[in-house]
Formats: C-alpha cells, sequence, structure tokens
C-alpha cells in the first residue's frame, strides 16, 4: 500500500516522461510489439475459425505466463536491494499506473479547442479515442473526452492498483498485457474476431472489480464536488450501465454524466462503422470544454480521496502490525 501510494503521487506529479517514451518505449508499447508478433504469426487468415480462436487462447495464455514471470523477476531482485530495490518497486508501479498522464490528454482537448478550434480538438481527441475524428463536432469532442477520462480511470488508474493489490507486479503486468491484448485483438473485425475472442472475455472478467469501484469512487468524489450530483451519478449507474455493450464500461461512464448532468457514449463511428450504443445518463448531449474542465475536477478529487484512503490504511496497517510485532516480542 505504501508503494502504492506513492506510486500514485509520483505519476499524478510526472507522469510519464515524453523524451523516455521516445528513447525507450513504454512497458505497454512493449507488450504492444509482442501480441502484434503473435498476431502476425498465429493469426493467418486461411486458419478456420475455431482454429484462429485456438491461437487467440495460447497468444493470452503466453502473455499471462510473459507477464507473471517478469513480474516475480523484478519482485525477486527488488527484494534483494534494499532502499534501491524499493525505489525500483516504486518505479515499475509509477509505470504501469496512468493517473497523470490520462488527466494530461484529456486536459489538452479543451486548451486545443481554445487555441485551434475544432480542428485542433479533434486532433487533441485522437489521441486518447478510436472513433473516426472528422465525424465529430465540438459537443461531440468534447463527450468523447469525458468517456474516454471515465472509462481509461477505470482501465488505467483503478484496474492496476486492484491487481498489484491483489497480486502484486505479477498480477499488475498480467492485467496491462490482457488490457493491451483487448485495445488491440479484441474486435469483432473480420480479422480478430476469433482471435481475439479470448482476450476480450478475459478482459472483460479482470476488468468487473475496478469498474465498480471507479463508479463509487465517482459518486463519492461528486458528493463533494460543487456543482456535481452524487444523486444523479448513482441514479444513471442504476439505470444505465447494464445497457452499455461493455460489461464495464457502462459504469464509470454512466457515473461520470449523472453526475455532471450530461449524456455520454451513444452512437458513435469507428472505422466508417456507426456502432449502434445506448446513452448514459439523462442530462445535456451538448457537453462544452468548461464541461471537460468538470469532469477533470471530478476525478482528481476522486482519485486524491482514494490515495489518501490507501495511505491511511498503509499507516494504519502499518501501526497495527508493529504493535502485534511489538507485543509478541
Amino acid at each position: 500500500m505504501l508503494i502504492l501510494t506513492l506510486a500514485l503521487a509520483i505519476e499524478a506529479a510526472i507522469a510519464y516522461p515524453g523524451a523516455l517514451f521516445r528513447a525507450i518505449g513504454h512497458p505497454v508499447s512493449w507488450i504492444g510489439a509482442l501480441i502484434a508478433i503473435f498476431d502476425r504469426s498465429l493469426n493467418w487468415s486461411d486458419f478456420s475459425f475455431p482454429v484462429r480462436r485456438l491461437a487467440g487462447i495460447v497468444t493470452i495464455l503466453s502473455l499471462v505466463a510473459v507477464s507473471l514471470a517478469a513480474g516475480m523477476a523484478i519482485e525477486g531482485l527488488a527484494a534483494w536491494g534494499g532502499p534501491a530495490g524499493f525505489a525500483v518497486m516504486l518505479i515499475a508501479v509509477a509505470t504501469l499506473i496512468a493517473t497523470g498522464s490520462l488527466d494530461r490528454h484529456v486536459a489538452a482537448v479543451p486548451r486545443a479547442l481554445a487555441a485551434e478550434g475544432l480542428a485542433g480538438g479533434r486532433r487533441a481527441v485522437s489521441m486518447i479515442v478510436g472513433r473516426d475524428p472528422e465525424t465529430l463536432d465540438e459537443p461531440a469532442v468534447c463527450r468523447a473526452a469525458i468517456e474516454s477520462l471515465a472509462e481509461n480511470a477505470s482501465d488505467g488508474v483503478t484496474a492496476p492498483a486492484v491487481w498489484f493489490l491483489v497480486a502484486g507486479l505479477p498480477g499488475m503486468i498480467a492485467y496491462k498485457a490482457i488490457n493491451t491484448a483487448d485495445s488491440m485483438i479484441g474486435h469483432r473485425t473480420e480479422r480478430h474476431r476469433a482471435f481475439g475472442w479470448a482476450a476480450a472475455r478475459l478482459d472483460d472478467l479482470v476488468n468487473l472489480p475496478a469498474s465498480r469501484l471507479t463508479a463509487l469512487l465517482f459518486i463519492a468524489a461528486a458528493a463533494v464536488v460543487p456543482g456535481a450530483s452524487a444523486a444523479g451519478a448513482l441514479a444513471a449507474v442504476r439505470r444505465d450501465s447494464g445497457r452499455h455493450r461493455s460489461p464495464n464500461a457502462g459504469w464509470p461512464e454512466a457515473a461520470m454524466a449523472g453526475a455532471l448532468g450530461l449524456r455520454l457514449a451513444g452512437p458513435r463511428s469507428y472505422g466508417g462503422v456507426v456502432v449502434e450504443d445506448a446513452w448514459m445518463g439523462d442530462g445535456r448531449a451538448a457537453a462544452s470544454a468548461d464541461d471537460v474542465r468538470r469532469a477533470l475536477r471530478l476525478y482528481r478529487v476522486a482519485y486524491a480521496g482514494a490515495g489518501v484512503l490507501v495511505a491511511a490504511l498503509a499507516l494504519g496497517l502499518g501501526i497495527l502490525g508493529g504493535g502485534v510485532l511489538g507485543g509478541r516480542m
């Protein structure tokens, strides 16, 4: 818990340096390169559907095995390193959480709208969403930014933290591998419908706890953020979360929509194909740059509160553990 608390604070403050990414990439990009190798090597169009599905299962099991082995190796090295080992663990965990990186990418959207108009907003939002940017007007650009913030808060912050607390660095890296595989091959396209099936289903499973917890964080934050509604967030989650095409994304998106009095999700275009999804929330569809800033305030309060809670638990458990050990001695 101490490592997680410090890692959240460090990544929120400095994110992942762009110069470092340009020099060596990022662990997620390394995982992505490995997934691409599997995709090229095992996902052949002349294979039958069952064979391609089996190849996808082999791929995801191999990724999880490699991730667990890498995490255990790093933890093993860190255990021998004293303060240096603690620093290694801290850096590894901070690298795999996107608290600050997500904040900066979403905050770039209203800045680009103000500086460059719709063209700038489309360019900025295309860095964080997969939908066709040229189809988006300004309210749609702002909704896309808010939806990305809500969903990636779960996938990029809550879920890695949860799996680190549950299974240490091996669990955290394995989660990132599963989530990256889903984003790369877990699509219902002709190429990946069979091969990506295992990645998509496993990603749905490992994100179940984080999506619900993220919705609770947004509801709690809405109770203290001026202009936000905890009751609206709770009502939207109860009414709309199960209507989303994803079993997980609807939870944080509905909570964010209800808290801000917006409608999110709905029909969207990906690669020229319109996806008819349900609306989350029953408020305004005409989101604005100010709404993106409001969403960021809600996000920051939610995760600042979560960080304080984790720190308090770490301190409390440390005191309790010290008392128990002191009593035994």
